[in-house]
């Protein structure tokens, strides 16, 4: 059971990484479709919220936090 956690938790960690860099890729770009790196932020950060509280690395779930907000409002600048 053990293992099956970790496990778990360093595939949400792997996706928390390649979805920050994806979204680091659509901004740079600075195409039609840029904007959409802010979601790909939004997914990541929640999936680093979630890697932070389970391994209870709260000086990561601040920052998560933190970097949501700039996500959302990345989102309504961009989009609305």
């Amino acid at each position: 059971m053990a293992i099956m956690v970790t496990r778990r938790l360093a595939a949400v960690g792997w996706f928390g990484s390649f979805t920050a860099l994806a979204g680091s890729l659509l901004l740079a770009l600075n195409t039609a479709y840029s904007g959409y790196g802010f979601v790909a932020f939004l997914v990541s950060n929640f999936a680093w919220i979630y890697h932070g509280t389970k391994t209870r690395t709260w000086p990561l779930v601040v920052m998560q936090i933190g970097f949501t907000v700039t996500s959302v409002l990345g989102l309504r600048n961009w989009f609305f």
